[in-house]
């Protein structure tokens, strides 16, 4: 893909995901779209074994957009960064098409592995606001991460998780409609673990009091000679 058509093609998705922006023009201001095209001569510099000069250039787009995008981070097709501030990518993270970040997220590693040391994100994946994703493993295609959730292992495809650490919840293997990505319709472990735990004390408690309801009356009914 060329430069320009490059450049259509982050417009129009900045453009699709963000309702605040109004006009083409108002995309260049965007920092999503700022970072990449920093990201984009980073990584070409990167490949050549610049490895200053990527970092260089990678450097100047952190401090102008508050996101750090190693270039040595593999980035498909259609990536969009709402509000990025705070983002952070790490050297060996691969990211797949459709996906989007929030402000906050952060794809890294648990600085004890060698190698591929940062995730990779499939293809249509959602990640929430302040969400880490720490190690080197696979978030599955269609996946949703909670905001604030620390994810620590494989998530499978198809899969819904939150939590510290993040746990998956939901698991429907479906891709993700462009109104489904959002960070508020996302499933409550812990309101659904209470929920549980209030029905089985309701249920606990309606048994004692039929048990004691029986008692009275056999009390009641019982003659001297019965012992009750």
């Amino acid at each position: 893909m060329g430069f320009i058509s490059r450049i259509r093609e982050e417009i129009k998705v900045i453009r699709e995901r963000d309702p605040a922006i109004h006009s083409d023009m108002e995309v260049f201001l965007y920092p999503s779209f700022k970072v990449m095209i920093y990201y984009r001569i980073a990584h070409k510099l990167y490949l050549k074994h610049h490895y200053f000069l990527a970092r260089w250039v990678s450097q100047k787009g952190v401090r102008r957009t508050g996101i750090e995008i190693h270039p040595g981070a593999q980035i498909g097709k259609r990536f969009f960064i709402d509000h990025g501030n705070g983002v952070i990518i790490g050297e060996t993270t691969v990211i797949g098409d459709n996906v989007t970040l929030y402000q906050g997220v952060t794809l890294g590693g648990t600085g004890k592995e060698q190698g591929k040391r940062h995730p990779t994100i499939g293809n249509n994946v959602m990640i929430s606001t302040g969400a880490k994703v720490l190690g080197s493993f696979k978030i599955g295609d269609n996946s949703k991460i909670g905001a604030g959730s620390v994810v620590l292992e494989e998530v499978p495809p198809g899969s819904t998780v939150v939590g510290v650490p993040g746990r998956v919840v939901k698991r429907n293997d479906q891709a993700l409609p462009q109104d489904k990505l959002d960070q508020i319709h996302l499933p409550d472990p812990v309101r659904e673990d209470i929920v549980c735990l209030q029905h089985a004390n309701a249920e606990l408690t309606n048994r004692l009091l039929d048990l004691e309801r029986e008692m009275k009356e056999l009390r009641a009914n019982a003659t001297p000679s019965d012992g009750l």
